[in-house]
């Protein structure tokens, strides 16, 4: 038996409208992803310096009385190191890669000799296992492989310089961004807790989630310090170990500074940039003595689990409160969601997480007033 349904026009319009809304609300931040991540990471990086901020600060009431011009001078003055700092790891690393791979093309003919006998010798391998003429084999596959990258060198350049000047205008915008949160971040967020702290029956709920909000904050900024901290002495020690190295087995002690800046960089990807620092340290050292490179990748992998058990957790201490089974789930989700930087920001986030979990009662109490 059937029946009929009637229904007013008001109420089939606002039937309708929820689903249209929240579907035009995805909509929208689907065209401003892009545009959401910037500012996201450059609210993420503006937090990360807050600790700086507040150290030079610190310093300047200190010496200088406490002026409320010192925060702005503070904030422009901790984003300028780490600006110039970053810049100075960019310039001292490039050039000694940009040598040492020079300096193994150079030596290749003399290693190859070497460590295979030459092309008889490698002929002679041919020869053992069945292969006739195995130098020609090789020559012909290096050609393929060289001409193949040639042409696809040459049909993706023209396509790249329109993503290479994307890349940079993103660059440019998180870097003019993040200083623009240092300094009108605070007097923007007091702003909006006074807004939207406007009456009695709000207050108990803002207060929950200014607190909320504060406990992210400080997560976000404990970590980052204290693993840029970790990161830090990760490169001095590397550092050292490549110059004492270089004393040993005679090549030239310069590229220390570099490398050990190398592991202090990838140190801070989280779980994995140790690794990655390691192995791309050992590969250059490999260039200017093969057995610098084994001892030092011995000698660093004892050093990583000594700073892994005792200098990292020492330093880290329960700043996140996180079990290693989730600490690792978050890398890979944000590892494959947006990459290295994915990966960096995973660990605070997660952390960010979970105190929402902890706050979650307060939360509920604070919204049924």
């Amino acid at each position: 038996m059937s029946k009929t349904i009637e229904t007013d026009i008001r109420t089939f319009t606002k039937f309708w409208l929820v689903p249209v809304g929240i579907a035009a609300v995805i909509f929208i931040l689907y065209k401003a992803l892009t545009g959401l991540v910037i500012i996201g990471i450059s609210i993420f990086l503006a937090l990360a310096l807050k600790p700086l901020v507040r150290k030079v600060n610190s310093f300047f009431n200190r010496h200088f009385g406490t002026d409320k011009k010192h925060q702005t001078v503070s904030a422009i003055l901790a984003y300028l190191i780490v600006v110039l700092f970053i810049g100075g790891i960019a310039i001292t690393i490039g050039p000694v890669v940009v040598n040492e791979t020079s300096k193994f093309i150079q030596q290749f003919p003399q290693t190859f000799q070497e460590s295979f006998g030459g092309w008889d010798g490698i002929n002679s391998f041919g020869h053992n296992i069945g292969i006739e003429n195995l130098q020609g084999e090789i020559t012909n596959a290096l050609s393929n492989i060289s001409d193949n990258l040639v042409g696809a060198f040459g049909a993706n350049l023209v396509a790249n310089i329109s993503g290479i000047a994307d890349v940079i205008m993103k660059i440019v915008l998180v870097i003019v961004l993040t200083l623009l949160f240092l300094l009108e971040g605070p007097a923007m967020a007091d702003r909006l807790w006074l807004s939207v702290s406007a009456g009695d029956e709000n207050k108990k709920t803002v207060s929950v989630a200014k607190r909320v909000v504060s406990r992210m904050a400080g997560v976000i900024s404990t970590y980052v310090s204290r693993q840029a901290i970790v990161a830090i002495i990760d490169g001095l020690v590397s550092g050292l170990i490549v110059c004492l190295l270089a004393l040993i087995f005679n090549f030239n002690p310069a590229i220390a500074v570099p490398m050990g800046m190398t592991t202090m960089i990838f140190y801070m990807i989280p779980m994995f940039g140790q690794f990655i620092g390691g192995t791309l340290v050992t590969l250059i050292l490999a260039v200017s003595s093969p057995i610098a490179a084994v001892v030092f990748a011995i000698i660093y992998i004892i050093y990583a689990q000594i700073e892994n058990n005792v200098i990292s957790p020492k330093i880290q201490g329960d700043a996140l409160n996180l079990p290693a089974v989730v600490i690792l789930s978050a890398v890979v989700i944000g590892m494959y969601m947006f990459g290295i930087i994915g990966a960096i920001v995973a660990i605070p986030i997660a952390g960010c997480i979970r105190v929402l979990i902890d706050e979650y009662p307060n939360i509920i109490k604070a919204a049924k007033g």
